[in-house]
């Protein structure tokens, strides 16, 4: 807890000088005022988050947690629990859609173990940081304890802050974990003070079936456990899941550390929710990639006052529209360093 709380402290509003010395040198470019729009947007927040009128290019780190949830017990899910293993290794072996992109957006990818349910064999990729095997089935009773819960964002902190010493300067968040847009769900439903049904989605393709045992067993979670809206970290312990933990902490310490991060979809989202619940300010530091397929994910995106560069009906998780985002932010900070002024452009500037 003295970490989290650490980090929750250093967190600061978004340096406004460096803001209205970026928008200057913004309309200063040989172009109209504000005809870049949101890339415009992203160079301005930029300088807010880094307190540098002109961020350089950063070194960009992708953070992949992964971890199982036992509610599949309840039969939420398409896939069995042992995929959630099998693609942590397809990752480590460069396989899967988040290695494309993130090679793509010339990221490093990193996959943390914060609780996958089964023993993974040594990788010199892989981050053994195992809190538990997998959060307890909480259609029973909470996910997981308090204490496991400030754990696994402590595992997130500290991961993030090990990049963070190595030079990174921006991070995109992904997840692996069979069944995780369940507790996902619950926590949306839990902060929106909405009903289930509205925030809940068909993960990875669920027929009316399974889609219904779902619904349920997220309304039986919230019915036993009771979460309490305005503790944040108790509703994570009692229907969250150790990834969502362990992101939510990666993003509290980009923001500590004036540092952007990229939000991916609907678990990455609800990870943001938790951090933005915890220390309110650090919504600032974030950057919402796109919009999932998920329909919960528009309601997270709602919730934080993010709006999403992409659309583009993805719904993998991984943190596949994170990694595609990085390029984006790249173009906003590549125009910021390279584009011509007025004056050096030889361009007239428009009539006053």
């Amino acid at each position: 807890m003295n970490k989290l709380q650490e980090v929750l402290t250093k967190v600061v509003p978004l340096d406004k000088a460096a803001m209205a010395e970026m928008q200057a040198h913004l309309d200063n470019l040989a172009k109209p005022a504000g005809s870049l729009g949101v890339l415009e947007k992203i160079a301005r927040q930029l300088a807010g988050i880094t307190g540098q009128s002109s961020p350089p290019l950063p070194k960009k780190t992708c953070i992949l947690m992964a971890g199982d949830h036992g509610v599949v017990a309840e039969g939420i899910s398409a896939y069995p629990q042992e995929v959630t293993p099998q693609m942590v290794l397809n990752f480590l072996s460069g396989g899967a859609a988040m290695n494309v992109l993130a090679r793509h957006a010339g990221a490093e990818l990193i996959v943390v173990d914060i609780g996958v349910a089964a023993d993974l064999p040594w990788h010199p990729l892989l981050k053994n940081r195992k809190v538990a095997y997998g959060t307890a089935n909480m259609t029973r009773g909470p996910a997981m304890s308090r204490q496991q819960a400030v754990a696994a964002i402590e595992v997130g902190i500290e991961i993030a802050e090990e990049y963070l010493a190595t030079g990174t300067g921006l991070f995109g968040t992904g997840e692996m974990g069979i069944g995780n847009t369940t507790p996902s769900t619950a926590l949306t439903a839990v902060f929106a003070g909405c009903n289930v049904a509205a925030v809940c989605g068909r993960g990875t393709g669920l027929d009316n079936e399974r889609m219904q045992r779902k619904i349920e067993a997220i309304e039986r979670a919230l019915e036993i456990n009771q979460p309490d809206a305005a503790e944040p970290l108790d509703v994570l312990a009692k229907v969250g899941g150790l990834e969502i933990a362990g992101i939510a902490g990666v993003m509290l310490a980009a923001a500590a550390h004036r540092r952007p991060v990229l939000v991916d979809g609907f678990i990455s989202g609800a990870a943001a929710l938790v951090a933005a619940r915890l220390q309110p300010l650090a919504v600032n530091y974030m950057f919402a990639s796109h919009l999932s397929e998920e329909v919960g994910h528009r309601v997270v995106l709602e919730m934080l006052g993010l709006k999403p560069f992409l659309h583009m009906d993805m719904r993998l998780g991984e943190g596949t529209g994170a990694a595609l985002a990085m390029t984006i932010v790249d173009a906003a900070l590549k125009i910021i360093h390279e584009m011509a002024t007025f004056a050096t452009a030889g361009v007239s500037t428009a009539d006053a």
